[in-house]
């Protein structure tokens, strides 16, 4: 079942164009850990003047980071063994990180901003898809960790208006304070 997927990886490192290695290598470093994603909700936040952009997008990052790493631990899958272009982590390949918390973060901002969702999530699959350019991932790692961050941001975003613990309620800009 998987031999298409490991053709497909040595396909891709086999017809690397030079000069998209600067590219890829960029999209995987800026990809590390969601900071790309962060820092485009930061802004987001700030330009929309709501902070909660940027939390409800920290959170969807944190939450794939951990399913991913969980996973990585429960599935022993071998990482490509061709010339990486990056430093090939140590952990197990499957799924990809990277493409999980890209997934999950530009769901959040596409949800947020949905006139900005067709360039976000081009952006999450270049970074995903950046993994498997420079040797570090198989493709099915980049899939399986895109439907995830998907899953995942969908579900944050789903959550991000239930009460706050203790019965404290959010107050809603709309609304005038009582009294």
């Amino acid at each position: 079942m998987l031999g298409w997927d490991r053709h497909l990886e040595r396909w891709q490192a086999a017809h690397r164009a030079g000069f998209l290695d600067p590219l890829f290598k960029g999209l995987t470093y800026a990809g590390t850990d969601g900071a790309l994603w962060l820092v485009l909700a930061a802004l987001a936040a700030l330009a929309c003047r709501r902070p909660r952009i940027l939390a409800t997008t920290l959170l969807a990052d944190g939450i794939a980071w951990l399913a991913a790493e969980g996973l990585q631990l429960a599935v022993p899958r071998a990482r490509p063994h061709g010339h990486a272009l990056v430093a090939r982590p140590h952990g197990h390949s499957f799924p990809s990180g990277h493409a999980a918390t890209s997934f999950a973060c530009a769901t959040v901002l596409a949800l947020a901003l949905p006139r900005l969702r067709v360039p976000l999530f081009v952006l999450a699959a270049a970074v995903a898809w950046s993994r498997v350019y420079v040797g570090v991932h198989y493709p099915l790692d980049v899939f399986a960790g895109a439907a995830i961050g998907v899953a995942i941001g969908a579900g944050v975003w789903r959550i991000r208006d239930l009460p706050l613990p203790g019965g404290a309620r959010r107050r809603s800009r709309r609304t005038p304070p009582a009294g």
